[in-house]
């Protein structure tokens, strides 16, 4: 399994609208269940087209079908909040996250990033074990959000990423 990233496109929109017909991946994903189709369409369509210079939002790909999504949020010149979502229940614990976040590590630190920090939910066992695979440490609290149906702690990850431009 090789799970790649790759810019969005038209018919995505049809991927997410399927995602966001389940209820399990709409409260894992902080999304909002029981969205008509239109809605999730035109969102999708919206981040297909692009033009918010801070947020860029990858397809993660497997086998040439997407399969999940990644985020680098309030993008600045040297930092962005990571993020990854895939949205194939199936593949959910099989090593595409990772993978995703991987590539996206790579990505970030080829537009020039020295920093990434990524948010989650203090239940979510999954995504910490994930964060600290992918190099992140623990770097404190965030606003208490909800998460699957109730506020709960966020922890705060910060990653540092190597860098081949010079230091000033």
């Amino acid at each position: 399994m090789t799970v790649t990233l790759r810019p969005l496109r038209a018919g995505d929109e049809e991927v997410a609208v399927r995602w966001a017909a389940d209820p399990m991946f709409c409260r894992a994903a902080d999304w909002t269940p029981g969205l008509a189709s239109r809605v999730v369409r035109r969102h999708w369509k919206a981040l297909i087209a692009g033009g918010d210079p801070a947020f860029l939002r990858l397809g993660a790909e497997l086998d040439g079908r997407l399969v999940g999504f990644v985020d680098l949020a309030g993008l600045s010149g040297t930092s962005a909040e990571f993020g990854i979502a895939i949205g194939e229940r199936a593949l959910w614990g099989q090593g595409a996250a990772r993978q995703a976040g991987e590539a996206l590590i790579a990505h970030a630190a080829e537009l020039g990033l020295s920093q990434l920090t990524a948010l989650v939910h203090a239940p979510n066992t999954r995504s910490h074990a994930l964060m600290r695979r992918l190099g992140f440490v623990e770097a404190g609290h965030a606003d208490p959000e909800t998460y699957m149906g109730e506020v709960v702690p966020v922890i705060r990850y910060e990653r540092e990423l190597c860098s081949d431009q010079p230091h000033s």
